[in-house]
């Protein structure tokens, strides 16, 4: 329920019926490699695409997703797009039943870099994921990453750029990178690691790689006897994804072996998956996933074809996992996504201590009024070091409330 929590939306679908293969994106004829920007906003990695030649889109990359998606109904009937059939889409909570529509032969362009001619992909036929309000960002869908995988890809987060070989002409030439074993599943790639929930405990974990999901490590702990929250560990909402929010609990885990390397003192999410009546091929055995608040340490490489991935620490490798320190968790709306309000208080917290409630609109932080800040922003500054005072206005029933916090550690 915390602040840092709510726009980790865990994108996750499974379709009842599958939809043909993709055909994937295509370099121009003779092109060997291609670098693709991106954004990378709320640990989201964002490509801007246009669909049948229109205008331009935001999709979320997204190695959790098997099928790409639109959320946004409105943009393919505003383009006239034939639906081919009704799916029945479980939810993120593994029991909510939510509609999508089958459209094919979609042609999505990477403006001046790439082209994919005839993909298949879902429609929502409502926009179940409300990206706006709780990642802070206008998204208007999921791209899956099966639509890279028949080259060779390379993910560089501090350079904010996706780059594409083909794979007779793709050669490792950087130090440092080190190739991890991946399990390839349904298009999405499964790493086994090493977990120390504990100090004095270790056991042996099957994890989803999903950029798809902001947070850095997600387990569910009902797969494992030792996987399951630490006794400091918090109630929250982990997220929001397909089927409304993600109860569970968060707190951190000692350590992370994701091959050679080692993650240590990790924030991590924690939910009980409610499998009955489920199909668990689904899952594939996973105890849970690791997202790009994580994966953004290091530079990643992706091949689907040798079920291999490689690894080089970046510059944040050895930064600490970073949490919310105010006990609030803020959504975001309006035409600019900068009206910030307080969904929920965690108790004893911060700021339950200082009296700030439900439905308080955030209007100041310090000096700076919260209109000109992004929900981001807002994540920094709550996260700063324990003992930081804070000050912060808010807005309740047209009165405005002055309110000082002093940040604390809650896990």
């Amino acid at each position: 329920m915390l602040t840092k929590t709510i726009y980790f939306l865990w994108l996750y679908l499974w379709v009842v019926t599958p939809i043909s293969g993709q055909s994937g994106f295509f370099m121009p004829p003779g092109q060997k490699q291609m670098d693709i920007p991106f954004e990378f906003t709320n640990n989201f990695i964002i490509l801007t695409v246009t669909i049948n030649g229109t205008f331009p889109l935001k999709f979320i990359f997204d190695t959790g997703a098997e099928h790409t998606i639109l959320s946004k109904r409105e943009i393919s009937d505003l383009l006239n797009v034939q639906y081919e059939r009704e799916f029945r889409v479980k939810g993120s909570d593994l029991k909510t039943d939510l509609i999508a529509y089958l459209a094919r032969k979609i042609r999505f362009d990477i403006p001046d870099k790439v082209v994919a001619p005839r993909e298949d992909i879902l429609v929502l036929q409502e926009d179940y994921f409300r990206f706006e309000e709780y990642a802070g960002v206008n998204v208007h869908g999921i791209m899956s990453a099966n639509v890279f995988s028949k080259y060779i890809t390379r993910i560089n987060y501090e350079r904010r750029v996706i780059t594409l070989f083909e794979r007779n002409a793709f050669k490792l030439r950087d130090e440092g990178f080190l190739p991890v074993p991946v399990e390839v599943f349904r298009n999405k790639m499964y790493v086994f690691s090493s977990l120390q929930p504990m100090r004095d405990s270790s056991t042996q974990v099957k994890l989803l790689i999903d950029t798809g999901a902001g947070l850095p490590l997600l387990l569910f702990s009902n797969t494992h006897q030792l996987v399951k929250p630490p006794p400091n560990a918090i109630v929250s909402n982990i997220g929001m994804g397909l089927g409304g929010y993600l109860e569970g609990f968060t707190g951190r885990v000692s350590n992370l072996e994701i091959g050679k390397f080692s993650q240590s003192n990790i924030v991590t999410y924690f939910q009980t998956l409610d499998t009955a009546g489920v199909n668990l091929e689904y899952l594939n055995g996973r105890n849970g996933l690791i997202g790009n608040a994580l994966l953004s340490r290091f530079i990643v490489i992706l091949d689907y074809h040798d079920s291999k991935i490689w690894l080089k620490p970046g510059r944040d490798y050895k930064n600490e996992f970073l949490y919310d320190r105010s006990g609030m968790n803020i959504i975001t709306s309006g035409n600019t996504l900068n009206n910030f309000i307080v969904q929920t208080v965690l108790s004893n917290s911060p700021a339950s201590e200082v009296g700030i409630q439900k439905g308080d609109q955030i209007m100041r932080l310090g000096l700076t009024p919260a209109s000109v800040l992004s929900l981001s922003d807002i994540q920094r500054i709550l996260q700063k070091k324990p003992g930081k005072k804070v000050r912060i206005v808010v807005r309740r029933d047209g009165k405005r409330y002055r309110k000082t916090l002093t940040l604390r550690d809650l896990i």
